[in-house]
């Protein structure tokens, strides 16, 4: 299963994403994104760059590494910067903001119950060949995001048939719109979709990366460890901050990992659906004091 590191990932002209990490690996550009997606993006503001190190320091990325991530994020076309006086702002630029909104609503419009499946399948046959290899990864990497599967070579199924359009849209955009053909319907009795699901998705990663993340923030659920409302020029401020970055930052990878599929496909005690409760309950706890912190941020900044 390929694997980009992130909803904010960006692709070059040519389609190719500028950067791929391994899922968990944290790089000071990649939480500089979560930061800009979280706070930056919702006030459409300009932010001073004091406010952004301090963020990140809080995060424990050094200060020439944010430097770099922001020099990089501007190379890039995200975020473009002005002067005054000896003070640098940062702001989105369209690219940027259209990046960071598409990245926002796939974090928070994922994990929402799914309506009741009526046991239809979207089958999409598709190859390129090997001597293409660029294609092919660019290819597996975009249908993978939209959650398909491939049980065999050239082929790509999901429980979802209204994937359909935003499949062709992507063959479209790789230039293959005449070398795909899809098909909508019931499983046949030949076989068990068990073992469809089985050999389209390693499941097992899925549910341990939930696990993961269960293990990692399950014991903030402890009242003890929710926060007041803080001063926002305090610690405890900046805390609490760091935590609701480093909660986003790990969650924002599942949109690309889970393929979200109905109930009736998936194992008992799916981990996913806690993990989706503990990520919600978490993020609305820290909402108001974590964006209270960055407004006091930027106003001193």
């Amino acid at each position: 299963m390929a694997t980009p590191d992130s909803v904010y990932e960006p692709e070059g002209p040519d389609g190719s994403a500028l950067r791929r990490r391994e899922l968990g690996q944290t790089s000071a550009r990649s939480l500089l994104l979560t930061v800009l997606g979280e706070f930056v993006l919702p006030a459409g503001e300009p932010v001073w760059t004091r406010a952004l190190l301090d963020v990140l320091g809080a995060l424990g990325v050094e200060a020439k590494s944010a430097r770099q991530a922001l020099a990089r994020t501007a190379g890039e076309g995200l975020l473009t910067s002005d002067r005054d006086g000896r003070r640098v702002r940062w702001s989105l630029t369209p690219a940027g903001s259209e990046l960071l909104s598409d990245g926002a609503a796939r974090i928070y419009g994922f994990g929402r119950p799914a309506t009741g499946w009526d046991g239809r399948w979207l089958v999409l046959l598709a190859s390129v060949p090997e001597s293409r290899r660029r294609l092919r990864h660019r290819l597996r990497t975009r249908l993978a995001w939209a959650g398909l599967g491939s049980p065999a070579p050239g082929v790509w199924v999901s429980p979802d048939p209204g994937k359909e359009e935003r499949v062709a849209a992507v063959l479209d955009e790789l230039d293959l719109a005449g070398s795909g053909y899809s098909f909508v319907g019931h499983y046949g009795g030949i076989g068990r979709a068990d073992d469809i699901v089985a050999q389209a998705w390693d499941l097992d990663v899925v549910e341990r990366a939930y696990s993961e993340f269960l293990d990692e923030f399950g014991p903030h659920l402890d009242p003890a460890s929710g926060p007041a409302t803080p001063d926002p020029h305090a610690d405890d401020g900046c805390d609490v901050l760091a935590r609701q970055v480093r909660l986003v930052h790990a969650w924002r990878r599942f949109p690309f990992l889970d393929p979200e599929l109905p109930a009736e496909l998936l194992p008992e005690h799916w981990a996913g659906s806690r993990a989706t409760e503990l990520f919600t309950t978490l993020h609305e706890r820290w909402d108001a004091p974590a964006r209270a912190t960055w407004a006091g941020l930027a106003r001193r900044a």
